[in-house]
């Protein structure tokens, strides 16, 4: 049972479901059902939702969010007009009101008119604890994308700020809630058919980092970069860095580790009951790829230490993956048996030369056909970020710790961070979880907190 941190016990009675939302729930069959906590939510609740941040994973989380519930789109946020216009008009053509919802260029505007019940937050990275924040303060409940922040002490903050004004916070961590991320972490670890694992392997080997090196120009007329650039230091605009290309700068996001080291370590975590880890060590750097402008690695190991496990990360953004079928994905290593999971599906190798399991992703585009034409969807993640989406409402109404609470974000995106911490200063960092410090190194402490740019104001002082 999971412990709730406000001491506060809540029991959730089931709401009835109409006849369309019936036939949704047995179309889904054993996946849904296999999704814990329960997905039981109020499924006629007319609820008003909010959307800051309007580029390509908001707008994707967004309309997962019209797919599972009758919710109104109420307002949109971002600071590119343009982006911002289009979003609009997407949401009107997507939600069954066709109402186009209001449009804002200031976040605090927008939560400011207190109409909202709860709002998603998809900015890049280094917007996400200012606005999360302000957003738990508002009474809104919240959706908030992963990494949940760009340093240490943010995600702490968002922490005590979720906590103090008793908000649900789901963080965009949907792998545990892919249906057969779920069954394979039920079938094959909870039943004991690994044995004793104490290895890890996480990876990831797309070819995923910027390598073009693109003049710097003015902002274009639709970005007031300003406002994008926000607490960040000040860079000259680049058309490499908006849209979506920001995360190949350390300025603005936590480079792949942070992108997609997280997904799995969290998975990881999820799957095996893992809480902190007690020891980070990283190394890597800029190794093939010199003449692009982006600053991240394209070259990373990161080992976490689970007293008598160790999770062991790589990737590389050059050359061939370990196995092309598992590009990005984890390797569970037990004495009885190897687990390998992905995003798009599972094996099963028994030792000793039992029967091996498959399984693929299952789609859900007959379900929900807006999937197949819907522009720069990922397809194979849909079913997640709904069962995910399902998850936060149940957990809304239940006044509940979702399935990837606010608490659970910041151990993974903390984790992440403190990994490029340590290939920053070149050696182990210890970590003591109660005092959320690392053991003696004030350098490595002084590295839980980025300064931000004036006149913007860091959460945790």
């Amino acid at each position: 049972m999971r412990k709730n941190i406000l001491g506060n016990c809540f029991r959730f009675a089931g709401i009835p479901m109409n006849r369309r939302e019936f036939l949704y729930t047995t179309a889904l069959g054993l996946a849904a059902a296999a999704v814990a906590p329960a997905q039981e939510y109020d499924r006629d609740k007319r609820r008003r939702v909010g959307l800051i941040g309007c580029g390509w994973y908001g707008k994707s989380d967004l309309f997962r969010l019209v797919q599972v519930s009758p919710v109104e789109i109420v307002s949109l946020c971002d600071v590119d007009s343009q982006m911002l216009s289009n979003a609009a008009d997407m949401s009107a053509a997507r939600q069954r009101s066709k109402k186009r919802p209001r449009t804002y260029s200031d976040y605090r505007k927008m939560l400011a008119e207190k109409d909202l019940d709860l709002v998603l937050i998809a900015p890049p990275d280094h917007w996400h604890a200012l606005i999360m924040i302000e957003a738990a303060k508002s009474g809104v409940d919240i959706w908030v994308q992963k990494p949940i922040s760009h340093d240490v002490l943010e995600g702490k903050a968002m922490l005590a700020a979720a906590r103090h004004n008793n908000r649900v916070v789901q963080v965009g961590l949907q792998r545990r809630s892919t249906p057969h991320l779920v069954e394979a972490k039920e079938r094959f670890i909870e039943e004991g058919k690994l044995g004793k694992i104490a290895l890890v392997e996480i990876y990831c080997y797309y070819h995923m980092r910027a390598t073009a090196n693109p003049p710097d120009t003015a902002p274009p007329a639709n970005l007031d970069y300003d406002a994008w650039t926000g607490p960040a230091p000040m860079r000259p605009y680049n058309s490499l860095v908006h849209p979506r290309g920001w995360r190949a700068f350390m300025e603005y996001g936590n480079g792949i580790v942070g992108d997609m080291c997280v997904h799995m370590l969290d998975m990881t975590r999820w799957m095996l009951g893992l809480g902190w880890p007690t020891k980070i060590d990283s190394t890597g750097g800029i190794f093939v790829d010199k003449k692009s402008k982006a600053n991240i690695s394209d070259t990373q190991t990161a080992t976490f230490d689970f007293q008598d496990l160790r999770v062991v990360w790589q990737h590389r953004s050059w050359g061939e993956a370990a196995d092309p079928n598992y590009p990005w994905g984890a390797t569970f290593y037990g004495d009885k048996g190897t687990l390998k999971v992905s995003v798009m599906g599972y094996d099963f190798i028994p030792v000793g030369g039992g029967q091996p399991v498959h399984k693929d992703v299952t789609y859900e585009l007959e379900q929900y056909p807006e999937d197949k034409t819907e522009k720069e969807l990922e397809k194979h993640v849909a079913p997640a970020i709904r069962h995910h989406m399902q998850n936060f409402l149940a957990s809304i109404d239940a006044r509940s710790h979702p399935v990837s609470d606010i608490e659970q974000g910041y151990i993974s995106t903390a984790s992440c961070i403190l990994a490029n911490n340590s290939m920053k200063l070149g050696r182990s960092l210890a970590w003591d979880p109660e005092k959320q410090l690392v053991v003696g190194d004030s350098e490595a402490n002084a590295l839980l907190r980025q300064e931000y740019r004036a006149p913007y104001t860091h959460p945790e002082a």
